[in-house]
C-alpha cells in the first residue's frame, strides 16, 4: 500500500519535474537535454557486453567511486561499467574522470515504466547505489527482475533518519530488498538497520582511499606559482549560497598580501558569486581567465569544474564549504589527503565522523562562524610550523582509515559469484 501512495504522489508531480528541468536550465542549459533518458528512454543500443551498474547521482558520489570503477574495470575487463547520474556536473565529472572507458547515461525518475525501460534496455548483472540513494520503484523492479543491488558507502545522518521515519513502512519495503548494505561507520549502520536494512555491515569511507591525481597535483603547482609564491594563499571550497556573504564580509581583516580562492560549489552560481565580490569592492579575478594574478588581487573566483585537486594542492589553508550555514559540508578528505590543512564550520553532519577524526587527529579545526573562521586564518597562515603538522596529522589521518574500496569489491565479487546474497 505504501508504494501504490508513493506512485501516485509521483503521478501528481510529473508536471512539476518538467517545471523543475525548466527552471534549472535557466543557468545550467544541460538540463534541457537528454531528457527522454529521465524517463527511461535511450538513444544508444543497447550494450553489447554484459553490465555492472553504479549510480552516482553528481559530483561528489562520482569523485568518491573513482577508485571503486578502477578497480572493477581492473577485475572485470570484459564488462561494461555503466554510470548513472541525476545532475549535468556529475556527467561531466564522469566525462573528466573516465573519459570513453565508460558508458553514462542519467538515471530515470523513480516511475515504474521508467526504471523498468532502463533496466530493460541495459541489462546489469549488478547493480550498486552509492551512499544515500533509496528509490522504492527502482529497488523493487530490481528484486523482481532478479538483478542484485547493493547500497555501498551507505550513510544515513540522523536527520536523514528522521525523514525517512516519516515515511517508515516505504522505507522499511525498500531497503529489506536490497541484496546487501555496507555503511561507512557503525552509527550509519545501526540507523539503516533501525530503518529496515538486513545484515548492515561496515566497509569505511570509500573517499579515504581517492588518490590526488598526478596531473591534478601539477596544475597545483602551476596555480601555485601564477598566485605568486610568497604570498599566503587561503581556500575556501565547494561553498554554498549564503556562505560566500559571511566570508567576504571577513575578507577585509586579513593582512594585505594574502589571497583567498573562493570556489563555489555549484557552477550556475559563478556569475553570482562575482556579483557579490563586486558588491563588496574587493578586487578579484576569475580563474577562467587563465591570467597572471595580480599582486592587487584580493580574490580569485574558481569558476572552473574539475579542478579542486589542483586548488587545494596551490594553498596553504583550506576551508570546507557547506559547513558554516547548515548544509551539511563537503568532503574534506581531498585536502587532508594533498597535506593541506582544514578549516570547517559547524555543520557537517553530511561527514561526521570524518569531521570528528580530523579534528581529534590534529588535521582539521572547528569553527563556529565565518568571523571566528578569517579570526583562526590569520593565526594559522603565517605559522609554517602549524601549518606543516596539520598537514602531515591529514595524510595520516587518511592513510589509517584506508581499504574502503577492497571491502566494496568484494561485496561485489560476492554477489556477481553466487548470484545470493552471501552467508
Amino acid at each position: 500500500m505504501s508504494r501504490i501512495y508513493y506512485n501516485i504522489l509521483l503521478w501528481l508531480l510529473l508536471p512539476y519535474i518538467f517545471f523543475h528541468l525548466l527552471w534549472r536550465a535557466r543557468k545550467q542549459p544541460e538540463y534541457r537535454r537528454r531528457i527522454p533518458e529521465r524517463f527511461g528512454l535511450y538513444a544508444s543500443a543497447a550494450p553489447s557486453r554484459p553490465v555492472i551498474w553504479l549510480h552516482t547521482v553528481s559530483v561528489g558520489e562520482t569523485r568518491a567511486a573513482v577508485t571503486l570503477v578502477r578497480g572493477l574495470q581492473q577485475r572485470y575487463p570484459g564488462q561494461q561499467i555503466l554510470l548513472t547520474h541525476t545532475t549535468p556536473t556529475g556527467m561531466e565529472t564522469s566525462l573528466q574522470l573516465f573519459g570513453d572507458s565508460v558508458q553514462r547515461v542519467y538515471l530515470p525518475y523513480d516511475f515504474p515504466f521508467a526504471v523498468q525501460r532502463f533496466l530493460a534496455h541495459f541489462r546489469p548483472q549488478l547493480g550498486v547505489l552509492l551512499e544515500t540513494e533509496i528509490w522504492p520503484n527502482l529497488i523493487h523492479a530490481c528484486q523482481q527482475n532478479r538483478i542484485p543491488l547493493l547500497l555501498l558507502n551507505a550513510r544515513l545522518s540522523q536527520r536523514s533518519a528522521a525523514a525517512y521515519a516519516r515515511f517508515a513502512g516505504l522505507t522499511r519495503a525498500a531497503l529489506g530488498e536490497l541484496a546487501g548494505v555496507a555503511a561507512q561507520t557503525a552509527d550509519d549502520a545501526a540507523r539503516l538497520t533501525q530503518r529496515g536494512a538486513r545484515d548492515v555491515v561496515v566497509m569505511g569511507n570509500l573517499k579515504f582511499d581517492i588518490e590526488p591525481p598526478a596531473a591534478q597535483l601539477a596544475l597545483g603547482a602551476q596555480l601555485r606559482t601564477r598566485f605568486g609564491d610568497s604570498r599566503r594563499i587561503l581556500l575556501a571550497a565547494s561553498t554554498r549560497e549564503g556562505e560566500e556573504a559571511l566570508l567576504l564580509a571577513e575578507l577585509a581583516k586579513l593582512p594585505a598580501g594574502n589571497l583567498t580562492v573562493l570556489v563555489p560549489r555549484h557552477p550556475q552560481r559563478f556569475d553570482e558569486v562575482a556579483a557579490l565580490i563586486e558588491k563588496h569592492g574587493l578586487r578579484y579575478q576569475r580563474r577562467s581567465a587563465n591570467q597572471a594574478i595580480a599582486p592587487e588581487t584580493q580574490i580569485v573566483l574558481g569558476d572552473s569544474m574539475g579542478e579542486l585537486f589542483a586548488y587545494y594542492a596551490a594553498c596553504d589553508l583550506a576551508f570546507i564549504g557547506g559547513s558554516l550555514l547548515p548544509f551539511g559540508g563537503q568532503n574534506l578528505l581531498e585536502a587532508c589527503a594533498v597535506g593541506r590543512p582544514v578549516l570547517l564550520g559547524a555543520h557537517t553532519y553530511n561527514f561526521a565522523q570524518a569531521a570528528e577524526l580530523a579534528v581529534a587527529a590534529g588535521a582539521a579545526l572547528r569553527v563556529e562562524n565565518a568571523a571566528a573562521l578569517i579570526e583562526a586564518a590569520q593565526a594559522l597562515l603565517p605559522d609554517d610550523a602549524r601549518l606543516g603538522a596539520m598537514g602531515a596529522h591529514g595524510r595520516r589521518f587518511v592513510a589509517a582509515n584506508q581499504g574502503a574500496t577492497r571491502r566494496a569489491l568484494e561485496q561485489i565479487e560476492a554477489r556477481l559469484r553466487s548470484g545470493r546474497d552471501p552467508v
